[in-house]
């Protein structure tokens, strides 16, 4: 499951700069706090099955 891994890393860094674009363009709040809590989530979730400790 290693092509798991990079894929939620890759997809939690792509939304980690939707965020960034969005807060330049003054999109609106909401927008940006859920595309922020998606991509940490996707982040997280990366990170912990390189660890061993979510499966």
């Amino acid at each position: 499951m290693n092509g798991l891994n990079t894929i939620l890393i890759v997809v939690g860094l792509f939304l980690a700069g939707g965020v960034y674009s969005f807060s330049k363009q003054k999109m609106p709040k909401g927008v940006i706090v859920l595309l922020a809590l998606a991509s940490v989530m996707c982040l997280v979730a990366g990170i912990l099955r390189i660890q061993g400790l979510w499966e």
